[in-house]
């Protein structure tokens, strides 16, 4: 059995994990490469703070996602979060971060078949018919290359880049830097939530086999939808570092942005579905619904659908949350102010005032806008997908200011992020839909209990930890 372990004697994957575990010597060189550009940035900010001095944001903005743009790891990803937050960044740092696609130079092949070689043992190549020498797509934490099983099925491989964990360790005390500076500079909004909630959720996307029981979450909650098709997972070609799935058919979402109106609106409401109905039923959402993580698979001449990819990026709500989303949608659309205020309390907003319910209101009916108007209509007007959100995001952070630092509940932070990254899907297809009609499709009939039920259920079959549990 040879051929079952690796060069040092031990199982696949083991000296491998234990290797990448946050080695120090890793987290070093990381340190040197982004140290310099993210405490160069934190402490311009702290001077300028400190000696009323005025800064080139746009040069400063332009110079860090320069820096940030070449590299592979979680820093990426942690500054497109950051740019959806209103307050946490300068207008000109959130404009320029939000361009950042995760597109980083790929591993070489040498790298790629010592990956491998970790993971699956010596003889990996033999366990496949194929494998493409290039990736089809690289991302922030891996890249993904296509290959054929012994039994000539087409799979989706996606390999973790080496040190990831170090990395992950890393840039998570560059962020805590920031987020220090921020607090001290007199800021409209507490970070320190924010930052326990990013943390958490980054660390968790680099277990792989955590993300393939979110995405058996997702098959299960979609298994009825024929529009919306999520991969399987081939458990023997799978590690903590590697997740072998099955390969989904499909071209970019962009490739249909000058079709007809009808196409176009039948792709934004099978988006709505996929974001919509596993929040809504079960307490789960997509937290990063970008146009890199679909692929609309065809039939005919026609788009027959959606391919779901990448679920390391899932977050799980407590029913009481979800159920605060609907409590402020329908008060606001009833213009009932003691249940908006139930809401709030119940994502775990603190001292609430009148002054910061009002300034609160002004996001929440941007968000909600669209869900509150029974008629067909686009998501936003005469706005690009680039600056949805950014307006309503400087009207909130200057009311912020004046009210003095707000904590932010940990659960806002993605729940946000993924609704303006949806936006931003429907605005690039220039869709015109009823979200009113949509939306309510979804809370028909909503309990807190069914959602709690739904989700203890569906989380007990894939072996997740329910939110209570993991607290």
């Amino acid at each position: 059995m040879a051929n079952d372990r690796n060069q040092s004697g031990d199982r696949p994957g083991a000296s491998a994990r234990d290797r990448e575990a946050n080695r120090l010597s890793a987290r070093v060189g990381r340190y040197a490469r982004v140290g310099t550009n993210v405490g160069g940035i934190a402490a311009k900010l702290a001077g300028a703070r400190l000696f009323g001095m005025e800064l080139d944001n746009e040069k400063g903005a332009a110079e860090l996602a320069a820096a940030l743009g070449g590299l592979k790891g979680p820093l990426m990803k942690v500054a497109q979060l950051l740019s959806t937050i209103p307050d946490v960044l300068p207008p000109e740092y959130a404009a320029e971060l939000a361009k950042l696609q995760s597109n980083a130079p790929p591993m070489g092949w040498a790298f790629v078949k010592r990956r491998m070689r970790a993971e699956l043992g010596d003889d990996w190549q033999g366990r496949f018919a194929a494998f493409d020498k290039e990736p089809s797509a690289a991302a922030s934490l891996g890249q993904v290359h296509r290959a054929t099983g012994p039994d000539g099925r087409t799979l989706a491989c996606k390999l973790q880049y080496p040190d990831m964990a170090s990395a992950v360790e890393a840039d998570l005390k560059q962020l805590a830097l920031l987020f220090s500076v921020h607090r001290r500079m007199q800021s409209a909004i507490d970070t320190r939530e924010i930052a326990k909630e990013i943390s958490e959720r980054v660390r968790e996307e680099l277990d792989y086999t955590r993300e393939a029981r979110q995405m058996a979450v997702y098959r299960h909650v979609l298994a009825d939808e024929p529009r919306i098709r999520v991969p399987d997972v081939v458990d023997e070609l799978s590690t903590q570092r590697l997740l072998t799935m099955g390969w989904l058919e499909g071209g970019p979402m962009l490739a249909w942005k000058d079709a007809s109106l009808d196409l176009r609106n039948r792709l934004a409401g099978t988006m709505f579905h996929a974001w919509w109905h596993p929040f809504s039923h079960y307490g789960v959402i997509h937290g990063d619904p970008h146009l890199g993580n679909y692929t609309v698979f065809a039939e005919g001449n026609e788009p027959g659908g959606i391919n779901l990819l990448d679920y390391g990026c899932i977050r799980i709500f407590p029913a009481r949350f979800v159920g605060g989303v609907v409590d402020l949608y329908k008060g606001l659309l009833h213009d009932d102010e003691a249940r908006i205020v139930h809401a709030y309390e119940s994502w775990g907003f603190k001292s609430l005032t009148r002054e910061l319910i009002n300034v609160l209101n002004i996001w929440a009916r941007f968000i909600y806008g669209p869900l509150l108007t029974d008629r067909v209509r686009a998501i936003a007007d005469g706005v690009s997908p680039a600056e949805y959100g950014r307006q309503e995001a400087f009207r909130v952070q200057k009311a912020l200011k004046e009210l003095g630092p707000v904590t932010v509940p940990r659960e806002f932070v993605f729940m946000d992020r993924a609704a303006i990254g949806l936006g931003g899907v429907f605005l690039h297809l220039r869709a015109e839909l009823n979200f009113y009609r949509l939306f309510n499709e979804q809370i028909d009939g909503f309990e807190v209990k069914k959602i709690s039920e739904s989700q203890r259920t569906v989380l007990a079959k894939t072996g997740l930890a329910s939110p209570a549990e993991a607290a």
